[in-house]
């Protein structure tokens, strides 16, 4: 399930510098700026309901690259059918405007009624096992010891479920979509949150949730190490799909990459 702000945002500057690997299920590499050094650590992309075709996530993952040393992946997990289209993205709307029934019904129009098979096709279960499986392929052929993934909107629930399974050693949540409370009973590797002040799906009374659930571990071998960071004057979307044209907005984007490769450099040490 997607929302009327997950179709508002802007194009990033710039062009990626990295490529589509064929032999990685088509998966976008932003490699190690440092050629002669090889990092044994590595960090997935998982992006919003846009997907590749967005060079939103291709640009996060460079400047990653740059940051931490390391490759950087973006995997297909739509399967080459992203849930939205690239052109049915939306410029944002005032971050103090609440959303009306009326907005989600064009929303749904638009976007979700004659786009059943897409989102059918990358149900959580399926973009789950798509993740997984290529966190295999990527172990197998490179090597890498640790794995982190950051998930923006879709991508951040994604991230929530997939912090519960083993197969990654610490993880980014930006604005997730839907996601329960027993999914965040389930995380076992350490999280940081990227919340926006204005927010349908993670509003401040689940945020609070979330957070008295994970503090409520301190003391027990459950505990893992957690941080919450919410980014005042922005909406859901901001961290991979800024507003342009409003400079502080741009400003919590930026400061929300130097948080998610701050909580790598932390949590991703061999």
């Amino acid at each position: 399930m997607s929302c009327p702000r997950c179709a508002e945002g802007y194009i990033l500057p710039d062009e990626p510098k990295g490529s589509i690997l064929p032999d990685f299920s088509g998966a976008y590499l932003a490699p190690n700026p440092d050629t002669e050094t090889r990092s044994d650590r590595t960090v997935i992309v998982l992006t919003d309901v846009f997907g590749l075709p967005a060079k939103n996530p291709k640009l996060i993952a460079d400047t990653l690259a740059e940051r931490l040393r390391c490759d950087v992946w973006v995997p297909d997990y739509f399967n080459g059918r992203p849930i939205f289209k690239l052109d049915a993205m939306n410029l944002p709307e005032k971050v103090d405007r609440r959303m009306t029934i009326w907005d989600w019904l064009r929303f749904f129009w638009k976007n979700i009624l004659f786009n059943l098979g897409a989102h059918w096709s990358s149900r959580p279960s399926v973009a789950d096992q798509r993740v997984a499986s290529f966190i295999a392929l990527i172990k197998e052929k490179k090597g890498y010891k640790k794995i982190g993934a950051v998930g923006y909107c879709f991508g951040g629930s994604t991230c929530i479920r997939l912090a519960s399974t083993g197969l990654i050693d610490g993880s980014v949540i930006c604005h997730p979509g839907p996601f329960s409370l027993s999914q965040v009973r389930a995380i076992r590797t350490p999280v940081s949150w990227v919340c926006a002040e204005t927010d349908e799906f993670f509003s401040n009374s689940k945020q609070n949730q979330c957070e008295a659930e994970l503090a409520g571990r301190k003391g027990t071998d459950r505990f893992v190490d957690y941080e919450f960071k919410e980014y005042k004057g922005v909406v859901q979307g901001f961290a991979c799909r800024p507003n342009l044209a409003k400079p502080e907005v741009v400003e919590s984007y930026k400061s929300a990459l130097d948080q998610t490769a701050s909580w790598f450099e932390k949590t991703l040490v061999s």
